[in-house]
């Protein structure tokens, strides 16, 4: 038990330390983390603690740091690194059963339903390991109500079905879209207008055009926050269409779905989703994994995944059935307690002001931006990203530049064709100082390239 004590004292230096050193590093020797060879013998956990303090915890991927503005990682909340090792102790599979941990992923899941503002019937949801699974799961659902009889004749022999999303929808569509065997070549991509948000009026244009052609729409994913700029799709107006002409409405909220809970109206339509798909590992902070996939019918969804072999029917449990009718994860891990922890620990004040607090930066970096002469705002802060660029020169580089330098973390994307800088801000301890070190960490690292 020892061990164990020593594990947690670790963990607590290491996150008290994090603002103090370098954002990122690049791993100098990779020797012992890709190239040990395989122990003939078990060693002593307390070796084993040795070896992650000088060869893992001083090179993390930088999300941490107050100063981390690249991708959509958050810092991993306090109540959520508390409780890991619980459920770790636990180890439950979570598929279903009369046990802790599947009934307290119904109380997480209804949270974050509340949290958004999604209808949530009870069974409506369940947690996945993040956006990507939860996409899998909500496009198959989708796929089955447009062809009750998928799971026993499958996709072949039949008008192709066709799905839409914005010229900003996030690489997961796809990647369900083939998965599912739909296929990209039925995956139409909508035009986007001067802010990066699908544009209602040619979502309907090409829908009656496939119609005339004689396609079969069966879906439109729309996007609570993308990865680009953080626009939020005209939800309310995309739902209106997807009503009209009978597709599936889902939405891609894995990143920004949580900045609802401050009331914006900008998230309105978004409960008429037939299902929305969020990550709690995101804006929330639960340690990954965890993502989450809500539903407005969760019956469809049951006759979607359900198969139950022999040896698990409960025929005393829950009516509900399993979580493991509802997708597709059979042994599932005990997520609900950092979901659920994380949660508690702030309550909803504490997520409202998180967002708030988040939001107001990116505000304010990008009135930092529009008021430099040497960087140029590239899209509306909508959410808590900033998509913008340095105007003296397009320097393909330059985003690797600034990690290396350690001082901040930035990533690069396109936009419009250019070149663009975006910083996702997600920390709560973030400051308007390290807003401008991220803007003269920019310059200098310019001046040395």
């Amino acid at each position: 038990m020892d061990e164990f004590e020593r594990a947690a004292r670790m963990a607590s230096a290491y996150l008290e330390r994090v603002p103090d050193r370098p954002v990122w590093r690049p791993v100098p020797d990779r020797t012992w983390l890709t190239e040990q060879e395989m122990p003939d013998r078990g060693r002593p956990l307390a070796r084993l603690l040795d070896d992650i303090g000088e060869f893992v915890l001083p090179h993390p991927m930088g999300n941490g740091h107050p100063r981390f503005f690249g991708w959509v990682n958050s810092p991993p909340s306090q109540a959520g690194v508390a409780v890991a090792p619980l459920a770790a102790a636990f180890n439950p599979s979570t598929a279903g059963g009369d046990q802790a941990g599947v009934l307290l992923e119904r109380t997480a899941v209804r949270w974050l339903a509340e949290l958004v503002g999604f209808p949530h019937p009870p069974g409506g949801g369940l947690l996945t390991s993040g956006a990507s699974m939860a996409t899998i799961v909500a496009l198959s659902a989708a796929r089955r109500r447009a062809l009750p009889d998928v799971r026993e004749n499958g996709l072949y022999g039949r008008a192709p079905l066709v799905m839409y999303l914005s010229e900003e929808g996030h690489s997961c569509l796809r990647k369900a879209a083939e998965l599912l065997g739909l296929g990209s070549a039925n995956l139409h991509v909508v035009p986007v207008d001067a802010a990066y948000r699908m544009d209602p009026a040619a979502l309907r244009a090409r829908i009656e055009r496939d119609l005339a052609d004689g396609a079969r729409p069966f879906l439109v994913a729309a996007s609570a926050g993308t990865v680009n700029t953080g626009a939020v799709d005209p939800l309310a107006e995309i739902a209106a269409v997807a009503r009209e002409h009978g597709l599936w409405f889902h939405v891609d909220g894995a990143y920004g779905a949580l900045a609802a809970v401050t009331g914006d109206p900008v998230f309105e339509g978004m409960a008429e989703a037939d299902s929305l798909a969020l990550d709690p590992h995101k804006w929330l902070g639960v340690p990954v994994d965890c993502g989450c996939v809500l539903f407005r019918d969760p019956a469809l969804v049951r006759d979607t995944f359900s198969l139950v072999p022999p040896y698990l029917r409960d025929d005393e449990g829950d009516p509900l059935g399993w979580f493991s009718e509802y997708g597709i994860e059979q042994t599932r891990p005990f997520r609900a307690l950092r979901v659920w922890a994380t949660i508690a620990h702030r309550g909803r004040a504490g997520v409202v002001e998180l967002v708030r607090r988040t939001t107001g930066l990116a505000r304010t970096l990008a009135g930092m931006v529009e008021e430099s002469g040497d960087f140029e705002l590239m899209a509306p802060v909508t959410t808590s990203i900033v998509a913008f660029r340095y105007t003296p020169a397009d320097l393909p580089g330059l985003p690797a530049a600034v990690q290396r330098r350690g001082r901040a973390f930035i990533t690069g994307t396109r936009l419009g064709g250019l070149a663009a800088l975006r910083a996702c801000i997600l920390h709560p301890e973030t400051t308007e100082a390290d807003l401008a070190i991220l803007l003269d960490e920019i310059r200098l690292a310019a001046k040395e390239l």
